[in-house]
């Protein structure tokens, strides 16, 4: 796939326009994604989404290739959405987080294991939608593109240590709203299991 984006790539700096369609096809929809994680509204993530496609193609001659494709667009979708939620000046108020211990957030993580496949992504999506955007866009990048810690410091331009502790904090976030979402159902659950 990433030598295959080369390929495109090389296409369109010699003047292949139309084949920047082929990458556009491939990445819309992850774009999008990562452009909503941020900007929680639809309109606006279309239009970064966009923006940030049209940025890609203007600066394709700086693409090195030294990191795959797609993570060189991330960053661009990332950074893109920054500079459009600056212009709104629209600060999303942090969840209220109780201290969570790595060992509360295994706990939690083996509480999700047990969902079916379906349910527990479609739990995951909706409680990250609650998140601050930069959580929002990190837990996304983590658990469903499963970028490396690497990847994910080349997208959003901190180093990997700081992901680290940045993802640790977002996990808690995460399971802090896991927790209130989990926790009835759970209660039902075990409630229906003991009559």
């Amino acid at each position: 796939m990433t030598t295959n984006d080369q390929y495109y790539i090389n296409l369109i700096i010699e003047g292949d326009t139309n084949a920047f369609s082929v990458l556009v096809e491939r990445y819309k929809d992850l774009v999008f994604t990562l452009t909503l994680k941020i900007l929680k509204n639809r309109e606006e993530a279309e239009e970064v989404a966009q923006d940030t496609f049209v940025k890609a193609y203007k600066s394709l001659s700086k693409f090195k290739g030294d990191s795959k494709f797609s993570t060189w667009i991330y960053k661009i979708a990332y950074n893109t959405s920054l500079d459009r939620l600056k212009k709104n000046k629209k600060y999303i108020n942090d969840v209220a987080i109780d201290e969570f211990t790595e060992h509360q957030v295994k706990t939690i993580d083996n509480a999700l294991d047990k969902l079916e496949d379906k349910e527990r992504e479609q739990t995951i999506q909706e409680c990250i939608a609650l998140l601050p955007n930069e959580d929002s866009f990190l837990l996304t990048l983590y658990y469903f593109e499963e970028l490396s810690l690497e990847e994910i410091s080349k997208t959003m331009g901190i180093k990997t240590n700081n992901v680290k502790v940045k993802l640790f904090r977002s996990r808690k976030k995460l399971a802090t709203i896991l927790k209130q979402q989990l926790e009835p159902e759970l209660i039902e659950y075990y409630e229906r299991e003991s009559r």
